[in-house]
């Protein structure tokens, strides 16, 4: 009868060299929920005055940088006023050189005794007054020409812009979002059944599945405040991707530890369909039957979960004794 092809349920690990003992061991339960990648910084940048958006830069997933300019709106009222506090200034100032002319003249009528003290006091108390409005005016138009400088949007902070919910030409109040930026990375946001909140605790190493293999995180925060019946908690992640925001990644979270039978993986093959392992019994080696689950990695060599098929105490024969019991079978 040929030789069956001997197959691996895992890639090629260490050979079992010495007798296993089958002992109960622990093994961590790990819970598969969905987290989606958040943008750490989702800041919004906002309209500082009401008016029209005259000019919108940026859209959809471009790039901004901190302070970045991406809109702005023109309040058309805002050069009416500044039109009116420049005339209402001309005038003041028309009005403040005839005071300071009245003035020269009292003095001069001062020195020669025409006129009275208290009549130039009066002059000079004009004077200070016109120049005191002439300097109100002034701050009035410095602050409404800040105002038409604030109709520039910038951008909050460097990152890509997640929704911009405006179009040119619409008409803003102020506080209106006119772009959402996401910047300062990313992290995974996970929502947690609340009955395994108590299993987890921040530190906790969590398995991420991306593309068919399996990275390692870190369970950053664990949010106290239960909605719907889930928690939330927030994985630090190295590297992970950012070009979508919001995106559904398969997370194993630990909840607990079970005990389970486990044979390292060298000492499985596969007959006929069947799985079988070598035995030291009484009589001499013989082959058992089993049915594996699932696999780990422990102290680094790969283990597999024996569902059926042994008992503690069972002595699991090493690879190179069990391969001469599988000779003297075929």
């Amino acid at each position: 009868m040929p030789r069956l092809l001997l197959l691996s349920l895992l890639p090629a690990g260490p050979l079992l060299a010495d007798p296993f003992t089958v002992a109960p061991m622990p093994v961590t339960v790990w819970k598969s929920v969905y987290g989606s990648v958040e943008a750490r910084d989702r800041i919004p940048a906002r309209s500082r005055i009401g008016g029209t958006l005259v000019d919108l830069s940026v859209s959809e997933g471009d790039s901004v940088t901190a302070g970045q300019e991406i809109a702005r709106i023109v309040d058309d009222k805002l050069d009416f006023q500044l039109a009116a506090l420049s005339a209402q200034r001309e005038a003041l100032e028309a009005q403040l050189a005839n005071a300071e002319t009245d003035l020269q003249r009292g003095e001069d009528l001062l020195k020669n005794g025409v006129t009275t003290l208290q009549r130039v006091d009066a002059l000079r108390t004009q004077v200070d007054v016109l120049k005191g409005q002439i300097m109100a005016l002034s701050a009035q138009a410095d602050v409404v020409a800040q105002q038409a400088k604030e109709g520039v949007v910038l951008a909050p902070v460097a990152g890509c812009v997640l929704d911009v919910p405006v179009t040119r030409g619409a008409v803003l109040m102020p506080g209106e979002v006119v772009a959402v930026v996401g910047g300062g990375g990313t992290f995974l946001r996970l929502a947690v059944p609340e009955r395994h909140a108590t299993a987890l605790e921040a530190g906790d190493r969590i398995r991420i599945t991306e593309g068919g293999a399996d990275r390692e995180g870190r369970l950053a925060r664990l949010y106290p405040l239960i909605e719907g019946g889930r928690v939330t908690a927030d994985v630090e992640i190295e590297n992970l991707p950012d070009s979508f925001v919001g995106k559904r990644m398969l997370v194993s979270l630990p909840v607990g530890e079970r005990a389970a039978l486990m044979v390292p993986q060298a000492a499985l093959f596969t007959r006929a369909g069947l799985d079988f392992v070598t035995l030291q019994t009484a009589s001499g080696p013989v082959l058992r039957s089993v049915v594996p689950g699932e696999t780990h990695r422990i102290d680094g060599i790969p283990m597999v979960e024996v569902v059926t098929g042994l008992v503690p105490g069972d002595v699991v024969l090493p690879a190179s004794e069990a391969a001469q019991v599988r000779a003297s079978h075929d």
